[in-house]
């Protein structure tokens, strides 16, 4: 993984709460083996309707998206954060995300931002006048920074360490080759291998 310190850019504001992981990418789109390739997929069946906002050209090549409440919930789909991954999106920015969402996200450095009610609606609204509006998601600083908003948010201290070192799960295992070795030569033979 990529070491992930700030994104900058602008936003899409997706106005729903409750957005659970099979509306973010559909249970049909699964069959896939790879991680990559899902944002075609990217909240599918509300994309059929033309006014739905990621249809929108003003919000194209947006790096960060705005949310309702309570987003990533239902199943644990690690799908979801992939989807809006391979979308182009590195930030998500809500009042509150589902657990296990929340740590599929930091699992592959896109960086789920939790902020007040009344800070996110005021993205959402500044970024409803002017689709040009930036926004800047410092996770160093732990800060999220656009003209309508100066916001410190809270963050896990070891997730946060994780995606400024660019370490997922196996790379924070890889630290550790030496001593998986060595333990291995001290194991006994009889044990099994495998």
């Amino acid at each position: 993984m990529e070491p992930v310190s700030r994104v900058e850019g602008t936003a899409v504001p997706l106005d729903r709460s409750d957005v659970d992981t099979d509306q973010i990418v559909p249970a049909q789109f699964l069959k896939r083996i790879e991680r990559t390739g899902f944002g075609p997929f990217l909240f599918h069946e509300w994309r059929k309707d033309p006014s739905f906002v990621l249809n929108d050209e003003r919000y194209a090549g947006a790096t960060i998206l705005l949310a309702g409440a309570n987003f990533g919930g239902g199943s644990s789909r690690e799908h979801a954060p992939w989807a809006l991954e391979d979308y182009g999106f590195r930030a998500v920015i809500a009042p509150s995300f589902a657990d296990i969402f929340r740590n599929n996200c930091c699992k592959i450095g896109l960086l789920p931002i939790e902020l007040p009610q009344e800070s996110v609606r005021a993205l959402i609204d500044a970024v409803l006048d002017d689709p040009t509006t930036r926004i800047v998601v410092d996770l160093d600083a732990l800060s999220v920074t656009a003209p309508s908003v100066q916001e410190r948010f809270a963050f896990d201290d070891f997730r946060r360490w994780c995606l400024l070192e660019g370490y997922d799960d196996i790379d924070l295992t890889l630290r550790h080759t030496e001593e998986i070795a060595s333990y291995e030569t001290r194991r006994p033979t009889w044990l099994p291998t495998a």
